[in-house]
């Protein structure tokens, strides 16, 4: 089992970091590997709709996206996680997904998908619901926890103190162990689900 975490917050040892932490507990004590990247201080464009990378394979700017996603397609899971800024996440983070899902063409379906929002008060469940669509357009299962991934702080280490946070995020890295090995028993005895050729429609036809 294999789960790539992305650390969308600018600081690499800010609260977003901690709570990862957290979960890297969980998934180290039940034999699952995890590798994070830090993507939130980097300079990471938008996608421009070059169509390039369904050409080549990769995006066009060669950055952490293009390192990202050979490490996205190994792994079975992907947690996502960031501030919240002005009741989204960074927007760093919003370009690098962007770019790595629409240049990766391969095959998403039953990688576990999993949001953690870290906030100094409001704006976690809007950012939450955005991360999360990233998954559900990839055919990507959503790990669930005991309340909404969120994590409270603002100054560094204040996420220390959010037992019930902290709590949330160890519950959501056990539930996502416990998907992965369903879902790899699961493939091995009845295969991935059958899919039909992709309908592509407009609004006007």
């Amino acid at each position: 089992m294999n789960v790539l975490i992305i650390n969308g917050s600018p600081k690499a040892n800010g609260n977003t970091a901690f709570a990862l932490s957290e979960m890297q507990k969980i998934f180290d004590a039940e034999s699952v590997e995890s590798t994070i990247l830090h993507v939130g201080n980097k300079a990471i464009r938008g996608c421009i709709g070059c169509g390039s990378c369904a050409k080549n394979g990769k995006c066009v700017f060669d950055d952490e996206v293009n390192l990202a996603a050979p490490l996205f397609e190994k792994a079975d899971a992907l947690v996502v996680a960031s501030p919240v800024f002005y009741a989204s996440a960074n927007g760093t983070l919003i370009s690098f997904l962007d770019r790595l899902f629409y240049s990766t063409s391969f095959d998403k379906t039953m990688k576990v998908g999993a949001s953690v929002v870290v906030a100094r008060r409001g704006g976690l469940s809007a950012t939450f619901d955005e991360l999360n669509k990233y998954f559900t357009i990839s055919s990507m299962p959503v790990a669930s926890s005991q309340y909404w991934n969120s994590v409270h702080g603002r100054l560094p280490g204040e996420a220390e103190q959010d037992k019930e946070g902290l709590q949330t995020v160890r519950t959501l890295a056990r539930n996502m162990v416990f998907l992965m090995k369903s879902i790899a028993l699961g493939k091995e005895k009845f295969g991935l689900p059958e899919k039909e050729v992709r309908v592509a429609t407009h609004f006007v036809r």
